[in-house]
């Protein structure tokens, strides 16, 4: 996990390189949940999924409504029962680290009054290293493995902001691994100037 850090510390630190804090209209981290669907190939296999993440985003008054980010996360998927009656599993699980990075736009206010409610879309880029769990029945005559595989893939998202609570649904591409994620973000604001 260790690794995993210090990935995300150099691709954090290198993404805002360039921002001088004084000019800054806002820096925030958001926490996230929420279930992961696959689909495709990758439903073939593995049932629903969980996922947490950690988010920093960033806009600046040159850019607004457009907001930078880079996220760290974690997702596990557990097996099908329907995919070991028909193979030679008896536990196939995924984990999943996902490093990404990306842009937000968030539109003018649907409402103002008692809520504030905002549409937004998002796009990014994501690389992915999966932790997949390979058991085999007894008799197979198969030996238990941990693979490794590291995926480079993309995501676009839509959903709402209230600016402290985002709700977005996104579909993430990475080969053979596609899914929906649906996350619940609660924003913190780390620094804002106005």
């Amino acid at each position: 996990m260790k690794r995993y850090f210090l990935i995300f510390l150099f691709f954090s630190s290198s993404l805002y390189a360039q921002i001088r804090f004084g000019e800054a209209k806002g820096l925030f981290m958001s926490l996230g949940v929420g279930p992961r669907f696959p689909i495709g190939d990758f439903a073939d296999n593995q049932n629903i999924g969980v996922g947490v993440e950690a988010t920093f985003s960033y806009t600046d008054n040159e850019f607004l409504p457009i907001f930078i980010y880079a996220t760290i996360g974690y997702q596990h998927y557990p097996g099908k029962q329907s995919f070991y009656k028909r193979s030679d599993y008896s536990s196939f699980s995924s984990n999943v680290v996902i490093i990404a990075s990306g842009v937000r736009y968030y539109f003018k206010p649907l409402f103002e009054q008692v809520v504030l409610l905002m549409p937004i879309i998002d796009a990014g880029l994501e690389y992915a290293l999966f932790e997949k769990l390979h058991q085999f029945k007894p008799g197979t005559g198969k030996s238990n493995f941990v693979e490794e595989v590291g995926k480079f893939g993309f995501h676009l998202g839509a959903g709402f902001s209230m600016f402290l609570l985002d709700v977005i649904t996104y579909y993430n591409y990475l080969p053979n691994n596609q899914y929906l994620s649906f996350n619940l973000k609660v924003n913190i604001p780390i620094f804002v100037k106005i």
